[in-house]
């Protein structure tokens, strides 16, 4: 029998990467929420590779840390290995990845959930989801008891219809063992929500004792560490290293001729793989022409003798999964504790959301994470904690919280999921985004910790020591400005040695550190006034001084894009009726609903005279239409 189990302001369904950021960021701007999963010991869980960050993804970690989320704290707390990645190449790609003990990131995020105010969490499945006619929502469980919500985020990660593939068995489950979500989609579709099928995959995990160290190359962290958080002062010492394998001519052999017993190219997958993260039997046949795919031999943990096979994710069955990894050399006798598999899912068409991910045609519903066709942690953390804010915001009666793609990575995720959609799971990447030198990892508390202190997500501890930092890179600034370095025979000797012209008079500290051969570190021994700043403050007045005429370009641009930005467009604009727009233009604006031109000049299929008619309507006045 049904029963009234409680009533909340926000409820999220799903506690993975997504559901923990909304979750804390709405009970934490004073909202009652509710936070249901599955399996409560599934709470943060990391179902494929136990890391957070890498290449633009750690960009994400270190914005959702600056806004005031809890990801980056978290991987400091427990992270085995630390490594910054694109060190060789500019700093706009410098990407901090730290390899994390997956179980105890699971238990501290679970932890900080208990601990949190105004948040409950509750072990349920969420079997139905409608709304009432005053409003509000009804969440019912599969035990049949009901709550009630003013708004609700999806977060189901890849639990929505899940189904499991290993060579020719499949079946209905999450990640990990874990039961799927099997009920919850069909009331969605009845709701209006546009679902589809994706697919990912994960590898193997082996265990430690059974592989041959010797035969690999050792890939050591970082010394000195650098954290995620901001507020992490000393993150600590490297516990653990990674290790590095390399496929060969017989691996390949072996899953070219096994190739048919894959389900993916037997049928049986209706869902779309990752483009930028395709499994090893994928790899071997889009490039056949490599003679070796690399291996990233990883820990799981420091109480667990598991390890994750990097870049050997497979559906293949398991014992051509066995064969295949034996080939490996440094593997022969490895022994497997959990095959791989690919796991298939349900998750929605992001056109229907707007900036705030917020269904366009349902007020109060939410989507966050893979549910929006991303893939990632870092991707669904950073829209689990955009949507909580949202949610809580709108039922407080503030005005949205929007990021643009000039202002963050995460601004950049959210446009294009909104505006381009998705023809498979999502990834950030740098190239992604136009503004890419403005948005560095190093400077996303410079960006976006005012508006985390704004929306209330930053407390006071921190807001002043972002302060003392600004003032800090300020001051440093005009300090560089007035020193000047005369020339010295040390001082040219370590100009040459360093590949740049000798000085023959006193030339300014700015000017010198202007030259992409110089660095703070060269010039400590003639700067003699320099203060004891921390390294990330000299790092961004360098950086700021090296980029500064790119940086001013980039700006510009910016500026352009946001003059766009606000030509609104009318909400249930009838393009249709503008005369001069391609059928084409206003079929996907329609399908879209832009909520101004800047976002309508994003929007695939529409070109730019199809953006100069918009703005000619609109300086007519945007009669109606």
């Amino acid at each position: 029998m049904k029963y009234q189990a409680g009533n909340y302001e926000i409820a999220v369904i799903g506690a993975g990467h997504a559901g923990i950021e909304a979750g804390l960021a709405g009970a934490r701007l004073g909202c009652r929420t509710v936070v249901f999963t599955i399996n409560l010991d599934a709470v943060g869980n990391c179902p494929c590779n136990p890391s957070i960050g890498g290449t633009a993804k750690g960009h994400l970690v270190r914005e959702i840390d600056a806004l005031g989320g809890e990801m980056g704290h978290t991987a400091d707390e427990s992270f085995l290995q630390s490594r910054m990645l694109n060190l060789g190449k500019g700093p706009a790609v410098h990407s901090l990845r730290a390899q994390i003990d997956r179980r105890e990131y699971s238990k501290i995020m679970k932890h900080k959930l208990e601990l949190q105010e105004n948040l409950e969490l509750k072990q349920a499945e969420i079997v139905d989801l409608r709304r009432r006619e005053d409003g509000l929502w009804e969440l019912e469980t599969r035990l049949e008891a009901v709550y009630t919500a003013q708004a609700v985020i999806l977060a189901t990660g890849t639990f929505l219809g899940g189904r499991i593939y290993v060579g020719d068995v499949s079946y209905d489950s999450g990640p990990d063992g874990m039961f799927a979500s099997l009920f919850l989609g069909e009331p969605l579709r009845k709701l209006g929500l546009r679902l589809r099928r994706f697919k990912t995959g994960t590898p193997a995990r082996v265990l430690r004792s059974s592989i041959d160290f010797s035969e690999l190359e050792e890939q050591l962290g970082d010394d000195p560490v650098i954290p995620f958080s901001y507020d992490t002062e000393d993150a600590g010492k490297n516990k653990s290293s990674c290790f590095v394998a390399w496929t060969n001519d017989e691996t390949k052999r072996i899953i070219q001729e096994n190739i048919h017993r894959s389900p993916m190219y037997s049928g049986q997958i209706e869902g779309v793989g990752p483009r930028y993260c395709p499994s090893i039997e994928d790899k071997i046949v889009r490039f056949s022409e490599k003679e070796r795919h690399q291996i990233f031999i990883e820990p799981c943990g420091l109480d667990t003798e598991e390890m994750y096979l990097q870049g050997m994710s497979s559906s293949l069955p398991e014992d051509v999964q066995l064969a295949f990894y034996h080939s490996v050399k440094g593997m022969e006798q490895m022994q497997v504790m959990r095959p791989a598999y690919a796991i298939e899912y349900d998750c929605v068409d992001p056109l229907q959301l707007d900036a705030t991910l917020e269904f366009q045609e349902l007020p109060g519903l939410y989507g966050a994470g893979q549910f929006n066709g991303s893939s990632g942690y870092e991707e669904a953390a950073a829209q689990g904690l955009v949507a909580g804010v949202n949610a809580a915001r709108s039922i407080q009666g503030k005005p949205p919280f929007l990021l643009d793609r000039a202002s963050s990575y995460i601004g950049t995720l959210i446009d294009d999921l909104i505006t381009k959609g998705v023809t498979d799971p999502y990834r950030m990447m740098t190239s992604r985004s136009e503004y890419r030198l403005v948005l560095r990892q190093d400077n996303a508390d410079e960006r976006l910790t005012p508006l985390g202190r704004e929306i209330g997500l930053i407390g006071d501890e921190r807001w002043e020591r972002f302060c003392q930092k600004e003032e800090q890179k300020r001051a440093e600034k005009e300090r560089v400005k007035k020193v000047v370095i005369p020339p010295s025979e040390a001082v040219n000797a370590c100009l040459v040695s360093r590949g740049t012209s000798p000085i023959t008079t006193g030339v300014r500290l700015w000017d010198l550190l202007k030259r992409p051969q110089l660095d703070y570190e060269a010039l400590a021994p003639f700067d003699e006034s320099r203060p004891d700043y921390p390294k990330a403050v000299l790092e961004s007045v360098e950086i700021f001084i090296k980029y500064q005429g790119y940086i001013q370009r980039q700006e510009a641009e910016i500026q352009e894009m946001r003059r766009l930005e606000q030509r609104v467009l009318p909400r249930g604009l009838d393009y249709s009726k503008i005369t001069g727009l391609r059928i084409e233009a206003a079929e996907k604006l329609k399908q879209v609903c832009p909520q101004n031109i800047g976002q309508a000049s994003r929007i695939s299929g529409v070109s730019p005279a199809d953006v100069s008619v918009l703005l000619i309507w609109l300086s007519k006045g945007a009669p109606q239409t």
